[in-house]
């Protein structure tokens, strides 16, 4: 007997997010933290689409949009001279841009979402201790009292940073490297007059055309920026302790700046190794002076810190009952607000992995899948902003200006790229698909809008029938599959797969917009919406009587034409008992 299905160490947004989301799936679990606030600092800012379509999911979306700031592109100045402008511009069909917000913010939003399921965060609470036994786990607590409680958890997951307690539980080693620059940072507002939404990089090159000054401008919001500069090496750089290679991770000492509001406090993060003093708002000015295009005046100094950035991975995301997410499983430069979103969508992946296995309608063996599809994504994700990282001396221009990849590399740092077509529970292709033949199996779900259901005066959004911890079952019915036989078996479909999911799935029974609307009875399940603005025929190109499955995380499990209840249920046994 355990006392918890599930343990979540530390209350970041990772996991905030893993929390919230075994809630909604139906499983217990508690979250702990040894801070005993949350941190006032906004140490991470970058949301990326990819990341607000989770939110969405989640039922999360409308309160982020509420607070977040859009990120419309970069200006960019070399030696004082502006160049062309990158503009963060994706296509319509995507529903949410590029934003900022600050951690502490998404903490915050996380924290009230979890709470409507009756969970709160337990702080300052420190995991102690882990043992793994054959059914259970054994987690040695210690609370603000003194008092030590000993817990029985089916599973653990660190969501606990770079200096994962549980990651070193679990014997997983974090390879990687430190970068040799030093960098400083600080939270600060701007009195200029550049076009709000925008980022601002400056930057000045050597006579090698290698940069030896730089400043980043990002916006938090009215006239609030988060800064990042050259450290200089000067009395002020304290240099960063020695790389071994072998340290669990990265530790950077950040210190508030000391103001009316905000007295200093030390806190770890895990934005690079070493430790040393954050600058202060002349240390800022000075860079200012030298780099913003514009006079200006930076004031208000939230908080500050000094880091040397490094990249490092995990060679495994689980090892039995442990598992590990976000900053305790991978780290890398701090470009492109890349490694918050990627430990936000670790955690969406797993939760409902977890959650099956947990109520016993998956097999243990469905938890092996989360390393096999997201360790992958981690990978490519720290190589891509390590190369960025080396190679920005090189050039005096931000990740996505110019050049005929430009359009590629904005999808991906949108992550809208992200899949998994060799996963387990990826479905093998029965035909060819182009790229304009829809997303192939184990391919994000896009959204569509114009969907028209029996019982709604307005039309619905895909993402509307998506927003469930369930599979999602789409059968759609052209001509020949909206009434008589073709529909009776594309219905069979949807028995057999409700069936095969224990009933953790939801079907829908979509219409081509030319296919007339009382072709077939009304309340007749599955459920019937009709492709009334033509957007899910664009999106997806499917055939008269294709089926598709999506998964609870938003991604395509398989693709069946012609649709049989026979294969599609024998394609949900690889995820159900």
């Amino acid at each position: 007997m355990t006392d918890t299905d599930v343990l979540v160490v530390g209350a970041g947004p990772v996991g905030l997010t893993l929390a919230a989301e075994l809630r909604r799936h139906g499983v217990d679990c508690r979250i702990v933290d040894r801070l005993p606030d949350p941190q006032p600092h906004a140490k991470a800012i970058g949301i990326v689409p990819r990341t607000l379509e989770v939110w969405d999911t989640m039922g999360l979306v409308d309160r982020v949009l509420d607070e977040a700031v859009p990120h419309l592109g970069q200006i960019v100045y070399v030696d004082g001279k502006a160049r062309p402008q990158v503009e963060l511009t994706l296509p319509p069909e995507v529903p949410y841009p590029f934003a900022t917000l600050p951690q502490c913010t998404t903490e915050r939003l996380l924290t009230e979402h979890l709470a409507r399921f009756g969970t709160e965060v337990e702080r300052p609470v420190e995991l102690q201790a882990v043992e793994v036994r054959p059914d259970a786990v054994q987690a040695v607590l210690a609370h603000p009292d003194g008092r030590t409680e000993r817990l029985s958890a089916r599973y653990v997951v660190g969501c606990d940073g770079a200096h994962s307690l549980v990651r070193k539980a679990a014997g997983l080693t974090f390879d990687g490297d430190a970068l040799p620059e030093l960098y400083m940072i600080g939270d600060v507002e701007l009195d200029w007059e550049l076009p709000a939404g925008y980022s601002m990089r400056s930057v000045n090159l050597d006579e090698n055309g290698e940069m030896d000054d730089m400043l980043v401008c990002i916006p938090m919001g009215a006239r609030r920026y988060w800064l990042s500069m050259l450290r200089p090496n000067d009395s002020q750089a304290t240099p960063a302790a020695p790389d071994t290679g072998t340290d669990t991770g990265a530790r950077t000492t950040t210190t508030a700046a000391t103001t009316e509001n905000s007295p200093t406090t030390p806190d770890d993060t895990t934005l690079g190794s070493g430790s040393g003093k954050g600058p202060d708002l002349g240390q800022i000015q000075a860079v200012l002076d030298r780099l913003a295009p514009e006079v200006t005046t930076a004031s208000s100094l939230r908080w500050s810190s000094a880091f040397r950035t490094s990249h490092r991975l995990v060679d495994r995301y689980r090892n039995g009952r442990l598992f590990v997410a976000g900053d305790a499983a991978h780290i890398n430069p701090p470009i492109g607000g890349q490694g918050l979103n990627t430990g936000v969508q670790d955690a969406h992946n797993l939760a409902w992995k977890l959650a099956l296995v947990v109520r016993g309608l998956a097999a243990e063996e469905l938890l092996d899948t989360y390393h096999a599809e997201r360790h992958p994504v981690a990978q490519e994700m720290v190589n891509r902003t390590v190369q960025h990282a080396r190679n920005v001396r090189q050039v005096g221009s931000g990740p996505l200006n110019g050049g005929a990849q430009a359009e590629m590399m904005l999808w991906r740092q949108a992550q809208l790229l992200v899949s998994y077509p060799d996963s387990p529970l990826t479905a093998a292709q029965t035909e060819n698909r182009t790229a304009e033949a829809g997303p192939a199996a184990g391919h994000r779900a896009p959204d569509c809008r114009g969907l028209v259901s029996d019982l709604a005066a307005y039309p619905r959004r895909l993402f509307d029938l998506l927003r469930t911890p369930r599979h999602v079952l789409l059968l759609f019915a052209g001509p020949e599959h909206a009434s008589g036989r073709g529909a009776e078996q594309l219905e069979a479909c949807a028995s057999a797969a409700q069936r095969a999911a224990h009933g953790l799935l939801d079907a829908y029974f979509i219409t081509a917009a030319d296919v007339p609307q009382d072709a077939r009875p009304v309340g007749l399940r599955p459920s019937r919406v009709r492709d009334a603005a033509g957007e899910f025929r664009d999106a997806y190109a499917p055939q008269d009587g294709e089926a598709i499955l999506i998964r609870p995380d938003g991604y395509v499990s398989g693709r069946f034409h012609p649709a049989t209840p026979e294969r599609v249920a024998e394609h949900l046994r690889h995820t159900f008992v």
